[in-house]
């Protein structure tokens, strides 16, 4: 008889992808056949994403109502809702390893989407919406940007991206910036930080395509922070995207392409003492989790893991150091503060609530659920009305702030997911509370904005 599962904490297998075996698409279908059906018979993570509720219905809508009625082409309707999240395996899923079912749902999925992305049958508009270097060179251009971002916030324009690229035309995008973060981020003004028995005094910044390109005010207020608490810091010498958009399509060539850019570099500050901070939780997961179980056996990668940190992780740590200045100047009032699924996978806890408590005239309404936006598959036509469905109940929940009425912030880690909640409570009429990325809100209670 099998044993009960979650009575051990998960853990996980590297990613076996330069083996023949992970490219087999028999054995891939074999693997979801298995997989589907220990999920049939649990239904435990309904509510997380479209996958399961497609899977479920799938299986209730079949001739023998089990998984040997569904058929094989209806696998990748499951496949496809899958935007590897992470929270089925690290909050819901009781049969993970160690459990001998061995369940990994999202990385049998990335597998899938693998090998679908092998075989040509991802669309150029995809692809180009995961290639955040090629669009993000535009910023920081004069005229050129201000043109590209007139033209981008035209109905016309919409329709045909929609069209073209596949680019919900009723979707929030972000703009271009019109100076890259990394062209104006100033000089640290301390060169020599206080290391502590936690942390070292000295970080690293990997910009993110995201802060570079998009919101450059977010990593100029980090910077802030890390001044205002003499913490020594530089940008990495020369970055490329993270690889988290090229996996969540399947082109994990690309992944791999983008990897021999990132580690090396990142690898030397880790092995000089650095700490590595990445305002974007699905990019600090990136280093964190996907790539050291892409590549187990390479040391710079599994360096890199061991120096990344979430920038309010290390914050907090450095409190416990007792190298944290925590003389805030301004409370922020009603706070409704969403925590993004790839911040809650890295297994850190709720930092940011954390030092949002510790503000004076502060209160935090905390939410532990999906917005829906999920990288590029919240902006997709195919599935952004799904997305907008998704996150309603987190919309909802952050409009009615604990102590009554609406919050005079929303705010979440992920930026992109922030954005689409300000669009949830635009499009579901909740109010318009001010949106601000935690780290903005941290450096207004600093009195540094």
């Amino acid at each position: 008889m099998a044993r009960e599962g979650s009575l051990e904490a998960p853990t996980r297998h590297p990613i076996d992808w330069k083996s023949e075996s992970f490219w087999d698409e028999s054995a891939c279908f074999q693997e979801m056949e298995r997989i589907f059906d220990i999920c049939h018979g649990c239904r435990r993570c309904v509510s997380l994403c479209g996958s399961f509720p497609t899977l479920f219905d799938l299986v209730d809508e079949s001739p023998t109502l089990e998984m040997d009625g569904v058929k094989k082409e209806d696998y990748w309707k499951v496949v496809d809702q899958c935007y590897l999240c992470d929270l089925c395996y690290l909050t819901k899923c009781p049969y993970v390893p160690p459990h001998e079912w061995n369940l990994d749902f999202p990385h049998t999925m990335l597998r899938a989407k693998a090998i679908k992305f092998k075989k040509g049958e991802v669309k150029a508009g995809e692809r180009f919406l995961a290639s955040t270097d090629v669009h993000g060179q535009f910023a920081g251009i004069p005229i050129v940007v201000q043109a590209v971002n007139a033209i981008n916030s035209t109905r016309a324009a919409r329709k045909v991206m929609e069209s073209t690229l596949g680019v919900d035309a009723d979707a929030w995008l972000p703009e271009l910036a019109t100076q890259k973060f990394r062209s104006q981020a100033p000089e640290a003004k301390t060169h020599h930080g206080v290391n502590g028995e936690r942390t070292p005094g000295k970080v690293v910044i990997y910009a993110t395509c995201y802060i570079n390109y998009n919101e450059p005010g977010i990593g100029m207020d980090l910077l802030r922070i890390l001044d205002h608490n003499d913490i020594a810091y530089e940008l990495v010498s020369k970055e490329k995207c993270c690889g988290m958009p090229k996996l969540e399509l399947g082109d994990l060539d690309s992944v791999d392409e983008n990897k021999k850019v990132n580690i090396p570099i990142l690898a030397r500050y880790a092995r000089e003492g650095y700490a590595i901070l990445s305002a974007v939780p699905s990019c600090t997961l990136m280093f964190k989790q996907e790539l050291p179980l892409m590549y187990p056996d390479c040391a710079d990668t599994q360096a890199v893991k061991e120096a990344m940190w979430d920038p309010f992780e290390y914050l907090m740590a450095r409190k416990r150091d007792g190298l944290l200045k925590t003389e805030f100047t301004q409370g922020l009032g009603k706070v409704s503060y969403q925590v993004p699924c790839h911040g809650r996978v890295q297994n850190i806890g709720k930092k940011t609530e954390e030092m949002f408590k510790m503000l004076p005239d502060t209160s935090v309404h905390t939410i532990e659920r999906c917005s829906g936006h999920a990288g590029t598959f919240g902006v997709k036509k195919a599935f952004h009305q799904q997305a907008m469905k998704i996150g309603k109940p987190v919309f909802k929940q952050m409009a009615a702030h604990k102590d009554g009425g609406l919050p005079d912030y929303i705010s979440s880690d992920c930026p992109l997911g922030g954005h689409h909640i300000a669009q949830g409570f635009e499009v579901n009429g909740l109010g318009s509370p001010e949106l601000q990325h935690p780290i903005s809100l941290m450096a207004k209670a600093y009195g540094l904005k």
